[in-house]
């Protein structure tokens, strides 16, 4: 074998069965999926649930004032399609308001940095185009759970905990909700939400007189778009407490809801290893993966590895110029720029002869088809302030103060789906308190300066980190993803290289040791960089972290399991399903038959 052996020890194996897996970051989101499925759901059905699950146990991870982006493939298609619950910027969100309330950034933290959410208008139009299940049955896990309880994972009481201050002295409705005692619940209190139990009930009764399935759906969606967000969008328009330390009140309001549904859009693609290889577009940083693949393609397997100082030094800096083009080109705007000409076969080969022995410290755009790159003004010494989280991300040390979600499933008749939800955190700003949830704050991946691809202009998506990854070789299949915000695809890639190109087994990949670089624009507040910084986890070795070192990165150490949350599902090309899920955090799981 060309590459690093892996471990011989396994956190858990490699799921294998014939009938159907799911894996996802929260244990009780798989049992969810899986529960459907044995009972004769399809993946889309399972998915579903487990989203609406997900909303309820992972709550600083997720909600239902949040977005997601989803790759979904039924079966017998050729492709997936992307299933886009990303909403955009409220009509009043101009560059000029927020310059005239003394902003030079979107802030990380409260509704004046909200989109219309998406989240939950994308998992209901999924169950009405491909699943089989009545919303009430999809919907009755997150319901129990809501008003019976769950036990709140550790990350949850933590986040609690961390904004406590923020939510006794600025953010009352919060406190009420989630520190009904005074204090920050600790891990494994059992938590109760019968404000968003409620508000699903209601969901399930709003088709209750409908005459068919897709009927009752529809009842649901309109439901949740003309009766629960205008309320929570009156409930934000009070000035409330932002990251910037200062009150802001929000601006999204119900004509914005009235003018926005969930959608489906082609995936973008590019080939590596015969692979081919499905993404969102330029308004995600999905086209981001396939550039770097496209970097590497040529190289010799050994130089892929990313456990030898040759394959970690080629892996950073190939990202470093794909994130360079995403920071300069991707947007949801005429700016951006086209994916087939940043994927193409003389813009690549220039921008692989940049990559050289030492770690560059420049950010580096390209210009395709010879366009002028914009970068904003990045601040090398930006930290997250008092007050806020900030997003729930992973901080630039590897850090753990969140972060998303996802979910992966594939049934026995063949549907795929590999959805990254996230937004609406309960950090994101203040609960509503007749929802049990709050708005969220994508708005913060937007700049406050014009002409930018990924300028805030009313209308428009924010350009958005959430990017599951579908791949698939004549009947084979892979669907994937992870939480972490700038990481989400940095973390994917090492799993990648190691199962398409040093045939480890899904576990084993996921297992192994990851690093990912911070020597590109971060997305979120207070909008920072490291030049030439890379994070790694120890386990990869004193040796390869030395001559990283002396190659010119700034190394960070992690910890041993600390980077990567990444689940997967897929078939081989044998017919055999197989689902593999993340052991850091204790808390992502597969399972399957």
């Amino acid at each position: 074998m060309s590459f690093t052996p892996p471990a011989s020890f396994l956190t858990r194996p490699t799921l294998r069965g014939t009938f159907g897996m799911a894996a996802s970051t929260h244990w009780t989101a798989t049992a969810t999926a899986q529960a459907v499925l044995e009972r004769g759901g399809n993946a889309f059905d399972a998915a579903t649930a487990a989203a609406f699950v997900l909303h309820v146990v992972e709550p600083h991870l997720n909600g239902p004032g949040g977005d997601l982006v989803g790759l979904v493939r039924p079966a017998g298609a050729r492709e997936p399609v992307v299933l886009m619950g990303q909403g955009p910027a409220p009509a009043a969100a101009t560059i000029e308001h927020f310059r005239d309330r003394g902003l030079d950034l979107v802030p990380g933290a409260g509704a004046l940095a909200a989109t219309v959410p998406g989240a939950v208008d994308a998992w209901l139009l999924l169950l009405r185009e491909h699943g089989t299940w009545e919303v009430a049955d999809v919907l009755a896990f997150a319901i129990g759970y809501a008003r019976d309880g769950h036990p709140l994972v550790a990350g949850a009481a933590a986040t609690i905990a961390r904004v406590a201050d923020l939510f006794r002295e600025h953010w009352p409705s919060s406190a009420q909700q989630w520190m009904p005692m005074g204090a920050a619940p600790a891990p494994d209190a059992l938590v109760r939400n019968p404000a968003y139990a409620r508000v699903l009930d209601a969901l399930v009764s709003a088709g209750g007189g409908a005459a068919d399935r897709a009927a009752r759906i529809d009842a649901a969606r309109e439901y949740w778009w003309g009766v629960v967000l205008p309320e929570a969008a009156a409930f934000v328009r009070s000035p409330h407490r932002h990251s910037d330390g200062t009150d802001h009140p929000g601006i999204l309001d119900a004509d914005d809801l009235a003018s926005w549904r969930a959608s489906y859009e082609p995936a973008v693609t590019a080939r590596f290893r015969g692979w081919d290889v499905y993404k969102a577009g330029v308004w995600s940083q999905g086209p981001a993966l396939l550039q770097v693949l496209r970097l590497l393609e040529p190289a010799d397997d050994a130089r892929l590895d990313p456990g030898t100082p040759e394959g970690a030094h080629l892996l950073l800096e190939a990202q470093k110029l794909a994130y360079a083009d995403r920071d300069a080109w991707f947007g949801d705007a005429d700016e951006a720029a086209r994916v087939e000409a940043l994927l193409a076969d003389d813009y690549v080969h220039a921008r692989r002869s940049l990559i050289g022995a030492h770690a560059s410290a420049e950010l580096r755009p390209g210009s395709p088809e010879g366009l002028t790159p914009v970068i904003p003004p990045l601040d090398a010494d930006a930290r997250v302030g008092a007050g806020s989280t900030g997003e729930p991300t992973v901080d630039r040390s590897g850090q753990t103060r969140g972060d998303t979600v996802h979910i992966d499933v594939i049934d026995r008749w063949g549907n795929v789906v590999s959805a990254t939800p996230s937004g609406g955190w309960l950090q994101s700003s203040p609960t509503v308190p007749s929802l049990g949830f709050c708005l969220g704050t994508r708005l913060q991946m937007t700049w406050l300066q014009p002409g930018h691809p990924a300028s805030l202009v009313p209308g428009r998506r924010p350009r958005t980190t959430l990017t599951p990854t579908l791949l698939s070789r004549g009947d084979e299949v892979i669907a994937m993803g992870s939480p972490g915000g700038d990481q989400q695809d940095q973390w994917q890639l090492p799993v990648l290289l190691r199962m398409l190109v040093g045939s480890y087994s899904p576990q084993q990949a996921i297992d192994a040791p990851t690093l990912h670089t911070t020597a590109l624009a971060d997305s979120f507040w207070p909008r920072g960089w490291t030049p030439a910084g890379a994070v790694v986890e120890d386990r990869i070795g004193d040796d390869l972290i030395t001559k990283l070192e002396r190659r010119g990165h700034r190394v960070r150490r992690a910890g041993d399991w600390a980077l990567g949350r990444v689940s997967a599902v897929g078939r081989d090309a044998d017919g055999l399903l197989w689902a593999a899920a993340n052991p850091r955090g204790a808390q992502g799981y597969a399972a399957g038959r």
